[in-house]
């Protein structure tokens, strides 16, 4: 596929050659609105000097430097939310966004705090996944006494402290899973969930939802003893074939967080595809193939474009009007995808 020429962009955008050359240059001044329309069509069409074209039309806005520190940089779904902020920070259009994405060394307090000062040392406003321990509390507070905003994703903490959380509401993804289970189990018997830890927030929250809906509304069904898989496949894998052989009425599960490859390969192991209800988090290749397969029942998944939309948006928010006086929480409804609607 040949790449796309000034020519290619002149018409893209409904302009002349010459116009899109004054863009390119600034050689001389051309209006806002038509130099929008060369950017947006040089977005469409996938021209190659889209950043000079950026750095042109937007040079006169203010600059913001936003910082993110991720988790797992492996995994396909931390890997979707980092182009998904590219993208975000790219779409503005009414400032400068500089992006700057780090990914925390282990879920320690230790290397969080860690990771955290080191991205404070050169953004003005920081988003974080993170589980919520007192040190990353302190640490949090400190930025925001250097008017250092920090938002908490997916999984609150630093309650009171950081500025807002964002995400989607745990503790209705944790119900909702428990009416799928309710609904497409086989049999009443013994259910199950896991968590990545309880320091994670908003995994305590999916379990407390989890469990609250069958104690209203599933008393056919036992829930049994949470299980803690540090979001790894390994663990989760052991874990899974460990509570098939212990409860053979075992109808079904939800992974609160992550792991779920381990116990989409242990059902599979074991040939039980189709034969428990079982819930995930997250549209991954893994767990799309699982629903395909009936190994899985139903995927419930954050919405990573409209999120870091509104994140970036809340950032350079935060940065120009200064701290909110009340820290706020801003829930987005989440995806949910089962073999139908894939």
């Amino acid at each position: 596929m040949r790449r796309p020429t000034i020519s290619d962009l002149a018409k893209a955008s409904g302009v002349s050659v010459a116009t899109v050359d004054r863009v390119l240059n600034g050689r001389h001044r051309v209006r806002e609105e038509t130099a929008r329309r060369v950017y947006d069509a040089a977005q469409a069409i996938g021209y190659y000097a889209i950043g000079l074209l950026r750095q042109r039309i937007f040079e006169d806005l203010p600059q913001y430097r936003l910082g993110f520190v991720l988790q797992k940089p492996g995994q396909a779904f931390y890997q979707s939310f980092a182009r998904e902020i590219e993208t975000a920070a790219q779409a503005v259009t009414d400032a400068r966004i500089k992006v700057h994405i780090d990914f925390a060394s282990a879920a320690t307090p230790t290397a969080i705090v860690e990771t955290l000062k080191a991205e404070a040392g050169r953004s003005q406003a920081i988003a974080l996944v993170a589980p919520d321990y007192p040190a990353v509390t302190a640490a949090i507070e400190e930025l925001k006494d250097k008017r250092i905003p920090v938002f908490s994703l997916l999984s609150d903490f630093a309650s009171g402290v950081r500025e807002a959380y964002v995400g989607v509401n745990n503790r209705k993804a944790g119900r909702t899973a428990a009416w799928m289970i309710a609904r497409t189990a086989r049999r009443p018997g013994k259910v199950a969930c896991f968590v990545g830890s309880h320091r994670f927030h908003g995994h305590e929250l999916r379990e407390i939802g989890f469990r609250s809906y069958f104690r209203e509304n599933g008393p056919q069904f036992e829930v049994v003893d949470t299980l803690i898989n540090l979001e790894t496949a390994e663990i989760t894998h052991e874990a899974t074939v460990e509570l098939l052989q212990r409860y053979p009425d075992l109808a079904g599960f939800y992974v609160c967080g992550g792991g779920m490859e381990g116990a989409i390969s242990a059902i599979r192991e074991e040939r039980l595809s189709g034969k428990l209800a079982v819930v995930v988090n997250e549209l991954t290749p893994e767990s799309k193939a699982a629903l395909a397969d009936d190994v899985v029942t139903m995927v419930i998944a954050t919405p990573l474009a409209a999120l870091c939309k509104e994140l970036v948006s809340l950032m350079t928010g935060a940065l120009e009007r200064g701290q909110a006086e009340m820290p706020g929480q801003f829930f987005l409804p989440f995806d949910i995808f089962v073999s139908e609607n894939l």
